[in-house]
């Protein structure tokens, strides 16, 4: 079968391959400390599994709106009011299936064929696949490990082209933890207000938050730059409901209308369950987010630690989200690739059979020096793996 270009120029979802192998090694009885996951490893508490139910029994399973039904909607809107200051009416939100459908189906409705999208690098491993998808054209700009991997105005002014349509901005980020200052923000916004771009926010880990700091998005700063901003969020990361696939897009009227119809046309509307169980997310009791939040924070500081007791290794504190973003460039030199392969997937391979680890390689978020661990995962097998991680280094080359 001849599959279509468009798809054959796209690779599977690294994170989801390397859980998938790690998945099939413990099958077979391996014992693997697994660093490559992107969720959270707590159970969807109580109170939201419970509305789910209530859903079941009161019938609550045919179709619903294909944007997500009037109470979450109502509730996003609610939520972004108290938390942040943003006005957003109903017919500016869609729920979608997952937040990775909502960016999806905004890369398909934004762009024409040829134009321009600047991704800062390191990026989450699904927005140049969708960018070629909707046939624009991913610009990459690399950024520094000495500026926690965040984009200057600077470093974004000199890529940008008659063609740059969009900056996609991702904070805190997968894969590096790294937090946008306001002042960052506000300089890059002066930039998007120069051009005239759109802004493609993910803020899916916005309330996985350490040492204090404060969320702030581009569209929080002015009016202008809220009206060129479009919002992605969901309950995945926030709620431990990855497997519900609720997403949420926001932003303008026109974009929104789009973005549905598009929707209407694939998979309609996202769950009616799961949308009744994410009304309960957003408006009840938020004390299990903030014992996440905690444990998240007191195993940051753990796995950076150890981390940064592996000669070599250098790290960025992470400021959010649940994943660390190490440089092992310093061991490359051991290291033969196999033809096509990189370093960071060759070591990740070591990693993998030498130490019975799974973690990503950096070279799929379009930065090879680095590998990422997600510390979704207990304080003793961060403990295990951190050991087994410097144990197998030690032996590399000898």
């Amino acid at each position: 079968m001849q599959v279509a270009s468009r798809i054959r120029q796209i690779p599977p979802s690294a994170t989801l391959a390397l859980n998938a192998k790690a998945n099939q090694l413990m099958a077979q009885g391996v014992d693997i400390v697994n660093f490559g996951v992107g969720e959270p490893d707590f159970d969807t508490p109580e109170n939201i599994r419970e509305a789910a139910i209530r859903a079941i029994k009161e019938g609550f399973t045919r179709y619903t709106p294909v944007g997500g039904i009037p109470e979450l909607k109502e509730a996003i809107c609610d939520k972004f009011k108290a938390d942040y200051g943003l006005t957003y009416q109903p017919a500016e939100v869609l729920v979608s299936c997952g937040g990775k459908h909502g960016l999806y189906n905004l890369f398909e409705i934004l762009f024409e064929p040829g134009d321009e999208v600047i991704i800062p690098a390191p990026y989450w491993v699904s927005y140049v696949p969708m960018a070629m998808l909707a046939e624009a054209v991913p610009v990459i700009i690399p950024t520094q490990e000495a500026n926690d991997f965040k984009l200057t105005a600077g470093e974004l002014r000199a890529r940008l082209t008659p063609k740059t349509k969009a900056l996609v901005l991702n904070s805190p980020s997968n894969p590096t933890g790294g937090v946008y200052t306001q002042k960052e923000l506000e300089e890059l916004g002066q930039v998007v207000l120069e051009r005239g771009l759109y802004v493609i926010s993910d803020d899916i880990y916005d309330k996985i938050l350490f040492d204090g700091a404060r969320f702030v998005n581009i569209a929080m700063l002015d009016p202008e730059l809220k009206a060129r901003t479009f919002i992605l969020n969901g309950v995945s990361k926030t709620y431990a409901m990855t497997g519900w696939r609720i997403g949420y897009l926001l932003g303008a009227r026109e974009g929104i209308a789009a973005a549905t119809n598009l929707q209407s046309q694939s998979t309609s509307n996202a769950t009616s369950i799961a949308q009744k169980a994410a009304v309960e997310a957003l408006r009840g009791p938020q004390d299990a987010v903030a014992a996440m939040v905690a444990e998240f924070a007191w195993r940051r500081d753990d796995i950076l630690r150890r981390t940064l007791e592996i000669p070599r290794v250098t790290c960025t504190k992470p400021g959010g989200a649940f994943y660390l973003f190490p440089n092992f460039s310093a061991y490359y030199d051991k290291l033969t690739p196999a033809p096509g392969q990189s370093h960071s997937q060759t070591l990740a391979d070591y990693l993998l059979t030498e130490a019975r680890l799974a973690a990503v390689p950096g070279y799929e978020f379009g930065e090879d020096h680095c590998l990422r661990f997600s510390y979704a995962t207990s304080r003793e097998r961060i403990a295990t793996g951190l050991s087994r991680i410097k144990a197998a280094l030690e032996n590399l080359g000898r």
